[in-house]
């Protein structure tokens, strides 16, 4: 009999544990890491279902292209409250167990929006008042989480897992509103707030199951909500790329939010068209993702974020004038792989210049831009979508996003190797 069979298997074998070695998948080789990962791709997918099912619940119960703006804006609210200060927790309690805590809050929150949705007790008050919750947990749990990787792999796997993360966070945008545009059609959105609540049980079986015990960072420098802030300013690279994540946060990612309006009024699609578009951010963003981790050392993550938003600019805009779902889809695809791109090349480059006795409150600022900020530009698309139309929003805020990164590009282009 013929060895070389196995010849050719044992080689293949090799080849990919060389490639799970050094290509972009590296992270997975940390047991920690895989834990950690695993709860949280389940997780996920619940949590998409959710922001499918409650923006299209909102529009269903208002009609209003504000409402559904305003629903984001009041989940993130205690974002831009509280996340500063929940960097300096971050920094000064064990990791895993109070992430554990937050994750119980949102179960709870998901069941409650459940039983009142089916109910036939829900108001968009309610939506509104629970939104706010979710918001502050979290405002916390972000930049615990953030901070909390870096303890689960060496420095030179870090921008692999990453990568990984924005992965399956994308993945999950992809099948969880391919899932919630299926259930909301036939069951409901209150079946959907379900399933997300039964979501958690995974991601808290896997952080009970890490096994790294926590260390105690030495805070020598006095615990202040600005010491992230100015750390990042001292630092002309990391500024730079900070104010780029502001101008995508408020401007250039602010489709997101009316993305419900645009797929009704302009494409004439319903809740499934809508989780069609949601899922193509994320396919994008995955693919974009994947990409980062096998390239981060062949360009400097500044650069590549220089290029990542020009890209992004252009695609918002096009897809501002499409009109057919095909093209729409692909637009969106692109723009979602830019966004990845540019959000790996920034919190990578945060993580590993921080040090560890500040690192909660520098991903504090990182989570502060991402997602505390983001009410302003759910608020201003909103706005402008209700009196001038989705299409213009989204173009407007597009051609922001080129202008701005117009402004910043040579600090960055020529600002280091970060």
């Amino acid at each position: 009999m013929s060895l070389l069979p196995i010849v050719r298997t044992r080689q293949a074998l090799n080849d990919l544990g060389a490639g799970m070695a050094t290509g972009p998948f590296r992270a997975l080789r940390h047991a920690d890491f895989r834990r950690f990962l695993t709860g949280q791709a389940i997780s996920l997918v619940g949590t998409w279902m959710q922001i499918i099912a409650q923006g299209w619940l909102v529009l269903e119960l208002t009609g209003s292209a504000f409402a559904v703006g305003l629903t984001t804006t009041m989940s993130t609210i205690p974002i831009l409250v509280f996340t500063l200060y929940g960097g300096v927790v971050a920094d000064r309690v064990d990791k895993r167990r109070f992430i554990m805590l937050l994750q119980s809050v949102m179960m709870i929150e998901a069941a409650v929006l459940a039983g009142l949705t089916l109910a036939g007790l829900i108001t968009v008050e309610w939506v509104w008042g629970l939104a706010l919750l979710f918001g502050l947990a979290t405002a916390f749990e972000v930049p615990a989480r953030q901070a909390m990787v870096v303890e689960l792999v060496p420095p030179e796997d870090l921008v692999s897992a990453a990568a990984i993360n924005s992965t399956v966070y994308n993945l999950g945008r992809v099948v969880g509103p391919a899932i919630a545009g299926v259930v909301v059609a036939i069951a409901g959105a209150g079946a959907a707030f379900a399933v997300n609540s039964l979501s958690y049980v995974a991601v808290l079986i896997g952080l009970y199951r890490i096994r790294q015990p926590f260390a105690a960072a030495m805070n020598r420098l006095r615990p202040s909500v600005f010491t992230g802030i100015r750390f990042i300013r001292s630092r002309p690279v990391l500024g730079a790329l900070t104010l780029q994540m502001v101008v995508l946060s408020v401007f250039a990612a602010s489709f997101i939010p009316i993305l419900p309006v645009f797929a009704r009024d302009v494409l004439g699609a319903g809740a499934s068209g809508y989780g069609a578009l949601t899922s193509a951010v994320g396919v994008g963003a995955a693919i974009g993702a994947i990409g980062m981790g096998a390239i981060d050392r062949r360009i400097s993550r500044a650069r590549g974020a220089v290029l990542a938003s020009t890209v992004l600019g252009v695609a918002v805009i096009l897809f501002a004038l499409s009109r057919e779902m095909t093209l729409a889809l692909l637009l969106l695809g692109v723009a979602g792989s830019a966004m990845a791109a540019q959000g790996i090349a920034t919190a990578t480059s945060l993580q590993l210049a921080a040090p560890a006795e500040l690192r909660g409150r520098v991903m504090a600022v990182y989570s502060f831009v991402v997602l505390g900020l983001t009410p302003i530009g759910a608020f201003q698309a909103g706005w402008i979508a209700e009196h001038a139309g989705a299409p213009w929003a989204i173009a407007i805020n597009g051609a922001t996003c080129l202008i701005a990164t117009a402004i910043l590009r040579r600090r960055l282009w020529n600002g280091g190797t970060t």
